[in-house]
């Protein structure tokens, strides 16, 4: 358990030592520094699960299995290739006098915080610390988003604090009702809380108790996921705070909160195998927030409001993917989770630089970035490429999946599906043209920008789309296997 003890007290040390040196000029190659030791952790963690199974700790508040480690890793790695990306993109805010040397400094601080909370949320075998972990990123991200403190980011801030708390609320009701639930069974005294003690004892539980705390988990944790009606927080938070914000939060925060709603699924199948009502709820919300965010790309006049309706949209597909159940689905789930936040942080990456250029977010003003600057107008075009499921990126890959697993369990959904994708595609598209293609405005100018995540998220998604290496899909089919749960434990 060394390296998952590291895991978290690098971002915890992190989180202290950038509080007093993080408005200095190399903080944020600090950041950097931290989150690459943070990956190297992570990756050790997860050689050992993969050889050895799922670990847990001596007081069993600890776990580390096949489903979370992997998205352990995946979000050091987003958070290494972000932090990269934000060193000198934060510094330019500075020189251009959007950022105060405090401000710089609480960025740094709340980055690594932001973090720590992240892993948190995955590594605990504790539903109640799980709860804290997602409060705790709530208030690491609500300090993000009102960095820039304009009257529009402060009121996203607020926005995005009440309406994530009431959500968060209902969660922890939820949560109080599992421990009910595991209370009546006197062999679960003293370790109420832990999922896998739960897990094992499912069968036992109240199954009408269990249902009942499944519909506020899934409301609460679903407003973290950005599900429609809960999502009204999400566009005005990536549109206000800083870009490398936006692309972790795609990136990280909307993965986490399906993690816990995933979890808690597990126990409510378990606990009455017989009922759907589970799966019936997360296909409901996911493929009304997966249309309705469809729509709404059309109605867009700022870039980052654009692709946050995209992520609503994703993880509209991926809910609906974990509803549907089965292995496929469920497959085809996991692999989305990856492609997407891999895509959308890189997109984040080129629309920040986008924005850079253009002096602004607005879709209308920024136009030509080809011809300005190849490399962001390219990085942008593929991005979308990709994010839309175009062949053979990974996203077609996991759509494709799952569109055969909704065709063989619930055939009359399939065209509603196939109805998305294109009303998405055709939205993301007629914006992106002019963006690109469009003629360069006069005194637009290249800017200094860092491309090389972009580079390599790209280049992961296209290769996961032609072939998942075999350490990946190992990862996936034990994480299938113990979501479908059949898995020992």
């Amino acid at each position: 358990m060394i390296a998952l003890y590291l895991l978290l007290s690098i971002p915890l040390a992190g989180m202290l030592w950038l509080s007093l040196v993080g408005q200095r000029p190399h903080a944020g190659r600090h950041n950097v520094a931290l989150c690459a030791a943070t990956l190297l952790a992570s990756l050790i963690l997860a050689w050992r699960v993969l050889q050895g199974g799922a670990l847990i700790s001596g007081n069993g508040e600890w776990r580390v299995d096949a489903f979370n480690v992997y998205l352990v890793a995946l979000t050091a790695f987003v958070g290494l290739t972000t932090a990269m990306f934000s060193s000198p993109y934060m510094e330019h805010e500075h020189r251009r006098g959007r950022l105060t040397a405090k401000r710089l400094r609480l960025y740094h601080a709340m980055y690594q915080g932001f973090m720590l909370a992240m892993l948190l949320v995955l590594t605990t075998n504790n539903l109640g610390i799980m709860w804290v972990a997602m409060e705790g990123a709530t208030l690491a991200t609500v300090l993000l988003v009102s960095l820039y403190r304009t009257p529009e980011s402060i009121e996203a801030a607020w926005k995005y604090f009440i309406l994530c708390g009431v959500g968060i609320a209902q969660a922890l009701f939820g949560t109080v009702l599992l421990y009910f639930a595991a209370s009546q069974i006197a062999d679960l005294s003293g370790n109420a809380m832990q999922w896998s003690v739960l897990y094992q004892h499912a069968a036992e539980l109240n199954p009408t108790v269990l249902s009942i705390a499944f519909v506020f988990l899934l409301v609460g944790y679903g407003t973290k996921i950005g599900l429609v009606p809960l999502h009204n927080w999400l566009p005005d938070a990536h549109s206000e705070g800083p870009t490398p914000m936006s692309a972790v939060l795609s990136g990280l925060l909307l993965n986490d909160a399906l993690y816990a709603v995933v979890r808690c699924k597990m126990l409510v199948d378990g606990a009455n195998p017989a009922s759907h009502l589970a799966g019936y709820l997360m296909m409901g919300f996911g493929m009304l927030s997966f249309l309705v965010a469809a729509l709404f790309l059309h109605r867009q006049k700022d870039i980052k409001r654009l692709f946050s309706y995209s992520s609503i949209e994703h993880m509209g597909v991926m809910t609906f993917a974990f509803g549907v159940g089965g292995p496929l689905a469920t497959f085809a789930a996991l692999l989305h989770m990856t492609v997407h936040s891999l895509t959308k942080s890189a997109i984040f990456v080129t629309v920040g630089h986008a924005a850079q250029i253009a002096g602004t977010q607005k879709i209308d003003k920024i136009r030509g970035l080809i011809g300005t600057q190849p490399a962001i107008g390219w990085g942008l075009l593929i991005g979308a490429v990709a994010i839309a499921g175009f062949p053979p990126f990974g996203v077609f890959t996991s759509e494709f999946l799952l569109l055969t697993a909704t065709m063989e369990s619930y055939p009359w959904l399939t065209p509603l599906l196939l109805l998305g994708i294109g009303i998405a595609f055709a939205g993301l598209f007629r914006h992106l043209h002019p963006m690109v293609y469009g003629a360069v405005p006069e005194g637009q100018r290249p800017i200094e920008a860092n491309l090389w995540p972009v580079a390599a998220h790209l280049v992961l998604v296209l290769w996961l789309g032609l072939a998942i290496p075999g350490v990946l899909a190992d990862w996936f089919n034990q994480a299938t296997v113990l979501i479908a749960g059949s898995a020992p434990l």
